[in-house]
């Protein structure tokens, strides 16, 4: 069977700050789903990551579906009525755009998709970030899926030995999607002098070189290039399949092991150790830390199983504290140096508006 995947997230409101929604906005998600997804959908999950409801739906209306696009944007306008109503913080803070235009795409929620001809066993995991950006998934998705580290298969499984084509996007450039494609492992260095910046150039998708079959998808909008000012980090997601032609599912969580630095944080204007944590787990240190939730899922005839919480499991708390750790050592140099994002990304803040006005005070002192 052919099924479609989509998962669309967003931050329309949460408790307390930027911490999690509230039950009432979660059940205005799944009541919207449910009346009005009769019609569309074969079966859907709702859950939050941090302070963004998440959306994952199974169709066969393929990609880009207005329908379904419409539904989800419809249904975080309905719980963003409830957040205002209940005064919770941040109320539609992600949709960006007062009417829908046919797509989420560049409206402001997160959005990946993937259409495949179902396997007997399908399993894949839904990835879910908040207070950090895409880009966060350049390492995992490049160690997962290219480096024998992590992924024995590359070593082990025939079908995985010729490697997998990328797809990356330049995300600064706002004209269009501009995209190049990579191979690995002829292209490694090419990638890599890429993927080393990950608020440029992001991962988008992957493929498998033996099949062409769709291996991973990534949420790549920026919402600093489409309302032109900060207004929160991206909250990225991500499927990827697994086992048989792809990595294992411990394969691919395997990387984030490493709890590696991405920026965002408190204000998306730091840099951080980012935490795998268990699904539905909240905000809280310095307006984060970054987080990313591993949902494993198996679909069949387009409907779900039960999820499993692949970091509810004792070596993750190993982990958990490691990231806190890493956190806690880059955030004791407070606004110094590294410990803060790069001047393209505070050039959305208001960082720049104070360089400006303290650049007219400097005066050049000539030397005799």
């Amino acid at each position: 069977m052919k099924v479609t995947l989509s998962v669309i997230k967003a931050d329309v409101g949460s408790i307390g700050g930027h911490n999690r929604p509230s039950l009432k906005l979660m059940e205005a998600l799944h009541d919207h789903l449910k009346k009005e997804g009769q019609r569309l959908l074969i079966d859907y999950k709702i859950t939050h990551t941090g302070d963004d409801g998440c959306l994952l739906m199974s169709h066969t209306k393929g990609v880009d579906n207005q329908d379904i696009h419409r539904l989800a944007w419809d249904a975080f306008i309905s719980a963003t009525k409830v957040a205002k109503s209940q005064g919770l913080y941040g109320a539609g803070q992600d949709l960006l755009k007062d009417a829908f235009s046919g797509n989420v795409r560049g409206m402001g929620p997160g959005s990946c998709e993937m259409e495949f001809e179902e396997r007997p066993s399908e399993p894949f995991v839904l990835f879910a970030c908040d207070k950090t950006d895409p880009g966060a998934f350049n390492y995992p998705v490049f160690r997962g899926f290219a480096d024998p580290f992590h992924n024995a298969g590359l070593l082990l499984a025939p079908d995985m030995a010729v490697g997998f084509e990328f797809s990356i996007m330049d995300v600064n450039y706002t004209e269009g999607d501009r995209i190049i494609i990579l191979k690995a492992p002829q292209d490694l260095y090419d990638m890599a002098v890429l993927l080393r910046d990950p608020e440029h150039y992001v991962i988008e998708s992957v493929k498998t070189r033996s099949t062409g079959e769709t291996a991973a998808v990534v949420s790549t909008s920026r919402l600093h290039n489409i309302a032109g000012k900060y207004t929160g980090k991206d909250d990225p997601v991500a499927l990827v399949r697994t086992q048989k032609q792809f990595p294992s599912t411990g394969e691919i969580l395997s990387p984030w092991a490493t709890a590696h630095y991405v920026v965002g944080d408190n204000r998306g204007s730091h840099i951080v150790s980012i935490m795998p944590c268990k699904q539905n787990s909240i905000i809280s240190f310095f307006d984060g830390p970054a987080i990313v939730s591993a949902l494993g899922i198996c679909v069949h005839n387009g409907k779900f199983t039960e999820g499993v919480d692949l970091f509810d499991q004792p070596f993750w708390d190993t982990i958990r504290n490691k990231s806190a750790e890493k956190t806690l050592h880059i955030r004791d140099q407070g606004f110094f140096g590294a410990a803060m994002a790069p001047m393209e990304e505070l050039e959305y803040t208001g960082v720049v508006e104070r360089i400006k006005e303290l650049d007219k005070k400097f005066s050049v002192r000539h030397n005799k």
